[in-house]
Order: structure tokens, then C-alpha cells, then sequence
């Protein structure tokens, strides 16, 4: 089986190219390892940025669409010290470049715009080779292949075609968080949601951080952050939800109880997210018929960047490859060598950022000046 082009991946990356040439003409198939648009959470509020995730909209033709999911007033920041003082708030005058939608809902508008029968559900990609001349073949876990004379590679973090282009690998940050959610949490924790505020908030000592946000509906989204190395967290039992809650609480001693009620009274069981990057700056020599973007390609540890990264690179690549009919090889140039310093260059502004932080005095404060930095860049 052959197709114009191989996308492995439906995350935003991939569907972002998928339409942006569609828009151009040019069939394209998607394969994903999920078996149906719903078969997990897609995650909770992202920042898209006006000097990158939404010029890939732009380019897609969806910036209407986007405009619909726009969560009002969610630009809103304010950082507290562990006391639950509230040291710097911005509200959401409506003049940000950053609005905040649901990762899930902007997954949906890019996959309403696409053909039916675009993205073939339940293929998880397991292998791929070379077979010369810029053809690849790839494998699925249900024994099918496809070979194909461009394979993009959007399929995240553990990329199964990276290999035919570099050796890196994702390597532990030091750093995991655990994910919680406060439902109704206007009527069921009212001292919760006012400490959280309109939009996001972040304390931090060094090593220890809380970043909330509010979603849709009075929910509250919460991420833990600790800088402990990986064998710390494999002691604690995630599979007894009351002992990891009360062990990760434990880390929190003498916060305000409007932060640690984030951890103690999450309406789900805690989830473990280690971290993990690629090496910075992360690069490939050109290798005929194949390439990567957003995670896959330049992974970093969450810095609020990520998924605009990966649809500015789709929507770049797309654009090349319209640019350059027949001729493969001179849009995947043009693309990597723009994409390399893109994504090394991006004002990345860490959501939880307490490393490096001198001292437990100064780590509010740090973080006040870096945001305020990051702003006026």
C-alpha cells in the first residue's frame, strides 16, 4: 500500500499538517495508535501563542473555529507564596497573545476538518525501515505495513521512527509531576478556586512546586511538581490512590491548606508524569523521505511551548511541501533548517519552574521576575 504522504501521529502536529495540505491539495494519510478520538483524555488548557500556534491556525484556515473555543478571562496569572500570600496577579484584560483553549477541543476542530477517513485509527506504528531511494516501510502491531515516499513523524516523546535519523533518546529530567482535578470546585471548594483565580497559578519552594488552572465549568487542574530522581517515585505506591495522595501531601508540610487541598482532595487518583527531554538542540543530517516534528523532534520538559512547536512545525512543513511539487527533498531542507533554531529559539516560559531557584526566601520571587521577563520578551 502507497501513499503520498505518511503521517504517524494524530496529535496536533500531525493533524496540523494533515491539513494544511489538505487545504493544498495534496492527500496525506495519518496513522494513530488510539483506536477512537475519545479513547483517553487529551489533557487539560493550553496557552496558543500569536508568534506561533496561531500562525499554524492561520495557516489551516481554522482561526475562526479557534476563536470558539477561546476559554474567556483564562489568561488571567497570579503567583502565591506557600503561605497562600498572593505576591503578583495579572488579570485577563483581553489584550494577551495567549489565549487558553482545551487541548481536547482543538484536537477536535483539526480533526473535523480533515476527509473522512483520513486518520485510520487503531495502528500503532512498532517499526520502520529503509528501503532506498527515500521509500520507507513502516510496521503496525497488527502485522500491516505501509510503505510510503515521505514519512512524517508526529507520534510524540517515543518516536518509533526517530531511529532512522538520530540515536537520541529521551532522557529523565530529574523532575516528575503528579496530575490532579478539583471538580465544581466554585461550590464544593470556594477557598480553593479563589486562591487559583481566574486562570492559572503557581507557588514554588526549590523542588517544590503547585501549578492549578481553571478549565471549563468550575474545574480546577492541578500539576505537583517535585525534583526527585526517579527511583523516589517508584517507592511510592500510585496503585493505593490514599497512601500516594497522603505521601505526595506529605511533601507540602506547612503550605497553605488552599494549596495543598490541590493534592488532598483531588476528585481523581493521582497520576505520575515524569518528565523527560531530548538533548537540546537536537538535530539530524537530511536522511531522503523522512522527518520529525513536535516531540519527536525537539521534546522538552513542559515550558508552555510544546504544542504550539509542534503545529507551527506541521503547518511549516505543509507549507513547504506545497512550495516545492515533486520535488520532496528541497521542502524537507527548507523545513528542517528553519525548524532546527525555531525550536531551539522559542521564548519558552516554564509553567513549573523552581529549578535553580537560590533559596526558599527567594523562590517566589524568582519566579515573579522570570514570568515579568518572559511577558516583555
Amino acid at each position: 500500500m502507497t501513499t503520498d504522504v505518511t503521517i504517524i501521529g494524530a496529535g496536533l502536529g500531525g493533524l496540523t499538517l494533515a491539513r494544511v495540505l489538505h487545504l493544498h491539495g495534496i492527500p496525506a494519510a495519518v496513522y494513530e495508535a488510539e483506536s477512537s478520538p475519545s479513547e483517553r483524555s487529551q489533557g487539560g488548557v493550553l496557552d496558543i501563542h500569536d508568534y506561533n500556534g496561531q500562525l499554524a491556525l492561520e495557516a489551516a484556515d481554522l482561526m475562526d473555529e479557534f476563536r470558539g473555543l477561546v476559554l474567556e478571562g483564562r489568561q488571567a496569572m497570579r503567583f502565591l507564596d506557600p503561605d497562600g500570600t498572593v505576591l503578583f496577579g495579572k488579570a485577563d484584560d483581553g489584550t494577551g497573545g495567549r489565549p487558553q483553549v482545551l487541548r481536547g477541543e482543538l484536537r477536535q476542530i483539526l480533526l473535523d476538518s480533515l476527509p473522512a477517513g483520513t486518520v485510520r485509527w487503531g495502528r500503532e506504528a512498532c517499526g520502520t525501515r529503509s528501503l532506498g531511494d527515500g521509500r520507507h516501510e513502516v510496521t503496525f502491531a497488527d502485522g500491516s505495513t505501509v510503505v510510503t515516499g515521505l514519512l512524517a513523524d508526529a507520534d510524540g516523546a517515543w518516536s518509533r521512527v526517530r531511529p532512522l535519523l538520530s540515536t537520541a533518546v529521551p532522557a529523565y529530567v530529574g523532575k516528575s509531576v503528579v496530575e490532579t482535578y478539583l471538580f465544581d470546585a466554585d461550590t464544593r471548594h470556594p477557598a480553593v478556586a479563589k486562591a487559583v483565580g481566574g486562570g492559572s497559578m503557581i507557588a514554588v519552594r526549590p523542588g517544590r512546586e503547585i501549578f492549578a488552572h481553571r478549565e471549563r465549568d468550575g474545574t480546577l487542574h492541578a500539576y505537583v511538581g517535585l525534583d526527585e530522581p526517579q527511583e523516589w517515585f517508584a517507592a511510592v505506591d500510585f496503585t493505593d490512590a490514599a497512601a500516594a495522595t497522603a505521601r505526595i501531601a506529605r511533601e507540602f508540610d506547612g503550605w497553605a491548606p488552599v494549596l495543598t487541598a490541590l493534592i488532598t482532595d483531588s476528585d481523581i487518583p493521582p497520576i505520575l508524569r515524569p518528565l523527560h527531554a531530548l538533548p537540546p538542540g537536537h538535530q539530524w543530517d537530511r536522511v531522503p523521505g523522512v522527518t520529525l516534528l513536535g516531540d519527536a523532534a525537539h521534546l522538552a520538559a513542559p515550558n508552555c511551548e510544546g504544542a504550539n512547536l509542534a503545529m507551527l512545525d506541521g503547518a511549516e512543513l505543509g507549507k513547504a511541501l506545497a512550495a516545492h511539487p515533486g520535488d520532496v527533498e528541497a521542502a524537507l531542507t527548507e523545513y528542517e533548517r528553519a525548524m532546527f533554531p525555531r525550536s531551539e529559539e522559542a521564548p519558552a516560559f516554564e509553567g513549573l519552574p523552581a529549578r535553580g531557584a537560590e533559596s526558599e526566601d527567594t523562590a517566589p520571587h524568582d519566579l515573579v521576575a522570570a514570568f515579568t521577563r518572559h511577558e516583555q520578551s
